[in-house]
């Protein structure tokens, strides 16, 4: 057995508890990368640690879609559904979208849409109710569209494993088209074409796309089908490109790793973002008060919680509504009710959080946690905030973690996992072993209905395949570092040539660093329980830093009372571009005593 590389600067465990983790120990990469590109050392030290090679760089600083983007007909079932719908375009028929209630199925829904009007088709989309309905399509709003006129219905970000509803629909002549993206089954739903390139018969390389890379395929797909047909003689073809602030957007939130095609979809949607041109997304920045270039920061953070909050606390179809829209006036209307609802949906979060919190705690004390497994379970807990205190308990715990809001004896539950702990996979074995009513996910998350008194061998069964894929020597909470850094060399320019690497999140995560027996040269309290730090160097040199929401924790605490002494301080660098100005400042993530 190979044995652990030495912790960063020796860190064992760091004022939160962490150890501290060098990414990368390429050397020679990092200088030849540094060398070939004119980059700073500590930049080819960043590409290296995230497997750039000599040969992938300048597709990595340089992404282009015209390069990656992959035919669409390589995925299985792609030319059967784009057959059926360049026909219903062509026929003048109605075209469903039944899309899932999140930033993902909102993005996805809202791209068809906006695609197939465009190309001169006409649709109709139908965004389920999480309280009433629940995730994914049912047979009652299946027959409502059919009902209606709709000639075919296409599910995004949901439908791989709607057997029952979809038989339904099946039996009763409805045409449904599933495009999905997340943990397939052996057996397929019935379906016209099932378009998810996790498939298990489907060889795609592409099986990190979000529901909306996917919809952007179908919608690449399409208008290469009408244009064959000659549909465009007539009449001006869409624009494609103008539709990836959608796929970045959902792409970002979801939480998919944002490298490959993934990243030159977030790379060049957030450049088509920040022209403003879908009026929602515009009217939701102006109310979230975003008036720099939007970031991966901005699409994950600010935007995509405001989408999110019409599914979780208030009406399911609003986020798909929003981002739809071609009129100014009701784009603006929707942005403020979701920015209502955010506001609700983060004050019924608080309150659930430290429930959860304080029952995750008690376990700790009764030696429960020692299967690597956060699960917390009440009555009363709102079902639509479920999936972010599962997230926030995952970050707190570096454990899976799942949440489960029972009502009636049925638990609404939902999960979020660490790297190297395939939960929807497990979620996906806990169905077909007969302990769920239904689930799915990918991955990193995932969702799932459980009877009450199925819930505890549930947890055990969850809890046995996290065992097993996390082995015998348990969760060690780690933090990534890429290098050291002086105050000094921490410039503005420093950080534009690190923002060549963006877009940052899952996959690609932002440069961490740390000034090395540092000094904390003065802190105080700003806000509501952020530390602001002056932080001075072995250089010399000073910088401003600050980290959010640690007061009342070992890093504020250790940050506040340092009494001068030297700390190695990790975290990543910023522009502060506050009041005009234009300065680095260090984003404090967490510190530690030299040793």
């Amino acid at each position: 057995m190979t044995a652990p590389a030495s912790a960063f600067l020796g860190v064992e465990r760091s004022v939160s508890g962490k150890r501290w983790r060098a990414r990368g120990d390429d050397d020679r990469l990092a200088l030849a990368l540094s060398q070939r590109f004119d980059l700073p050392e500590a930049v080819g030290r960043v590409m290296a640690a995230r497997g750039i090679l000599l040969e992938t760089a300048e597709a990595f600083l340089n992404p282009s879609l015209k390069d990656q983007l992959p035919d669409p007909s390589h995925l299985k079932d792609m030319d059967a559904a784009v057959m059926h719908l360049v026909a219903a375009v062509q026929g003048g028929e109605t075209i469903g979208i039944f899309g899932d209630y999140d930033v993902d199925g909102a993005t996805a829904s809202s791209l068809l849409s906006r695609f197939i009007s465009a190309a001169g088709g006409s649709t109709r989309i139908y965004i389920p109710d999480r309280m009433k309905e629940g995730y994914g399509p049912n047979a009652p709003a299946l027959r409502a569209l059919a009902a209606e006129g709709v000639a075919v219905i296409v599910t995004v970000d949901c439908g791989i494993t709607a057997f029952e509803p979809l038989e339904a629909a099946a039996s009763e002549g409805i045409e449904v088209i599933v495009v999905d993206h997340h943990v397939a089954e052996p057996r397929l739903p019935p379906a016209l074409a099932v378009i998810n390139p996790n498939r298990l018969d489907d060889d795609s390389p592409h099986g990190q796309l979000a529901a909306v890379g996917v919809a952007f395929l179908l919608a690449v797909a399409i208008n290469r089908g009408l244009r064959e047909a000659g549909w465009y003689k007539e009449r001006n073809e869409p624009d494609l490109r103008s539709l990836l602030d959608l796929v970045a957007l959902g792409t970002v939130c979801d939480v998919v790793p944002l490298t490959g095609l993934n990243r030159v979809f977030v790379r060049q949607g957030l450049t088509v973002m920040a022209r403003r041109r879908n009026i929602g997304i515009s009217a939701l920045a102006d109310v979230a008060s975003i008036s720099e270039a939007p970031e991966a920061y901005h699409a994950g953070f600010v935007l995509g919680p405001r989408v999110n909050a019409g599914g979780r606390v208030g009406e399911a179809g609003l986020g798909a509504a929003l981002l739809t829209t071609a009129d100014p006036d009701e784009a603006k209307s929707i942005a403020k009710q979701l920015d209502d609802y955010n506001r609700e949906r983060r004050a019924i979060e608080t309150m659930c959080l430290e429930t959860a919190i304080n029952q995750v705690e008690a376990d700790i004390e009764a030696g429960a946690l020692d299967d690597g497994l956060v699960y917390v379970a009440a009555d009363g807990w709102h079902p639509g905030v479920i999936g972010i205190v599962a997230s926030r308990l995952k970050d707190r715990y570096n454990r899976p973690a799942c949440v489960v809001a029972f009502e009636d004896g049925i638990g609404k539950g939902s999960g979020r996992s660490i790297r190297g702990v395939d939960l929807g996979s497990a979620v996906v074995a806990a169905r077909q072993s007969g302990l769920l009513r239904n689930g799915g996910g990918h991955p990193m998350a995932a969702g799932f209905t459980v009877d009450r008194n199925a819930s505890d061998d549930f947890r055990t069964f969850l809890a046995e395949r996290i065992a097993d894929n996390i082995g015998t020597d348990g969760i060690v909470s780690e933090l990534g570092i890429d290098g050291t850094i002086q105050p000094g060399g921490a410039s503005v320019d420093f950080i534009e040539s690190l923002e060549l690497l963006s877009p940052f999140g899952a996959g690609n995560a932002r440069p961490r660093f740390v000034f090395p027996a540092a000094r904390i040269l003065k802190a105080d309290v700003v806000g509501r329980d952020h530390v602001r730090c002056f932080i001075g160097g072995e250089d010399g040199a000073r910088i401003k830093g600050i980290a959010f929401r640690a007061v009342e924790q070992p890093l504020g605490e250790t940050l506040l009372a340092s009494g001068g002494m030297p700390l190695h301080i990790a975290g990543h660098l910023q522009r502060d571009r506050w009041r005009g100005r234009d300065e680095a400042q260090l984003i404090i993530e967490d510190a530690a005593r030299p040793s």
